[in-house]
């Protein structure tokens, strides 16, 4: 009888490359541990626990994490404003931390040795998953199969995954007609690889699962109110039907309900991977982008204009540390305090508009505006003398007279 080689925990999708491997670490001789969490992807877990069981794990762990993963990872997101080179809202990125802090948990409770995951050598998710295990289980041991050259050597791609998938009674849900990659959670879906690798080739009209094209969406728009507390999202209320969401999972899945039915969030990027080299990606995120824009607003209503400077800096490293798998680092730990203490004032409620595609803010009130109307209006002259702004003027007006007294001077010897 052979020695088992240790028990490993494997973060399963229930996907032809998981399902492989899981077959395959059997085969290498490990005792494996099949767990799934529940992200808010659209997944029969039922049938997914039954496959690997038939696969012959174990046991099989199926976790509801969605709750979890709106509040303490969708939400730091949403209060960084945290977007990765100007577009991408890190859907993906915030969800392996998420993931892997499970994965660790059953690892720690089981006493696993190993943990193993599905990422391929080239992609940032080997990172954000690995950075994540080591931080909060050091002495974890990481198999990865995408990097072990008898693996990518037998599975030289789909169709070696396919093929040991059919001798071996696995079924896989891909086909033909869908030749990409697909990523789905509650924050966004992502699409690479396949056909999209080529970054010419148009996304296909039926690509999109998460958004309805813009061009087809209702022809009125969703008027919505979204009230913050601390730079999080408390409520929602459609203004219309007079209907509210207040539970963070609610709240979160009506937006996504209503941005997904307006055609908001989609993208198409190249993206520099934290490995070092350039992807094609294409998102969905309806609920994120919405989002966005109401908090955009009712901070630049509510914050100093230099502590949000200071803060926007912030939210561009964060979004960096996410993407490339440091959510359990030191600095990130830091970045995030200081995001957290520069939102303690984030509060009042922002109404948008929700149509073909597209966010617009209608209007925000807030009892910690910043915003003096009375000092502002053109017809009430309020707390503030115009005299004051001759000596401003002439003050900023110095470096751009000597800089011209240069240029003069420069222009005469030439």
């Amino acid at each position: 009888m052979n020695m088992s080689k240790g028990l490993v925990v494997l973060a399963y999708s229930g996907g032809l490359d998981t399902s492989c491997i899981l077959l395959w670490l059997k085969e290498q001789g490990y005792d494996v541990i099949a767990f799934l969490a529940n992200i808010g992807q659209d997944e029969d877990f039922d049938a997914a626990q039954k496959k690997a069981e038939k696969l012959g794990a174990k046991k099989v762990f199926i976790e509801d994490l969605r709750s979890e993963f709106v509040q303490e990872f969708i939400w730091p997101a949403v209060q960084a404003n945290a977007v990765y080179e100007d577009r991408y809202l890190l859907g993906t990125s915030i969800a392996r931390p998420c993931i892997a802090r499970r994965q660790v948990q059953i690892a720690r409770q089981e006493r696993a040795q190993y943990v193993s995951h599905g990422a391929t050598g080239k992609g940032n998710d080997q990172v954000r998953f690995e950075l994540t295990c080591y931080a909060l289980y050091p002495q974890v041991q990481i198999i990865a199969p995408w990097r072990i050259p008898e693996f990518y050597s037998r599975f030289r791609g789909r169709k070696d995954l396919m093929e040991y998938a059919e001798k071996h009674g696995i079924p896989v849900p891909v086909t033909p007609k869908a030749p990409w990659s697909m990523d789905a959670n509650l924050m966004h879906i992502s699409y690479e690889s396949g056909i999209l690798e080529n970054p010419k080739n148009h996304a296909p009209s039926d690509l999109y699962q998460m958004t309805k094209n813009p061009e087809d969406s209702p022809s009125e728009p969703d008027v919505l109110e979204i009230d913050f507390a601390k730079g999080v999202p408390v409520r929602v209320t459609h203004v219309k039907e007079g209907t509210s969401k207040d539970t963070p999972l609610e709240l979160f899945c009506y937006l996504n309900e209503i941005g997904g039915k307006h055609g908001v969030g989609r993208i198409d990027i190249v993206e520099n991977r934290f490995i070092g080299m350039k992807s094609r990606g294409i998102y969905e995120t309806p609920g994120g982008t919405v989002l966005l824009h109401a908090h955009l607003d009712i901070e630049t209503f509510t914050m100093d204009r230099e502590v949000r400077k200071i803060k926007q800096s912030l939210g561009i490293k964060f979004s960096e540390l996410i993407y490339n798998g440091f959510w359990y680092s030191p600095e990130c730990e830091f970045v995030r305090h200081c995001i957290d203490k520069s939102q303690e004032n984030v509060e009042g409620r922002v109404q948008l508009s929700v149509f073909k595609g597209q966010v617009y803010i209608l209007g925000r009130e807030s009892p910690k505006s910043l915003y003096n109307e009375e000092l502002v209006s053109m017809d009430v002259q309020g707390d503030y003398d115009p005299c004051d702004a001759s000596g401003f003027i002439k003050i900023n007006a110095v470096r751009l007279r000597e800089h011209n007294r240069l240029q003069g001077a420069t222009q005469k010897k030439l």
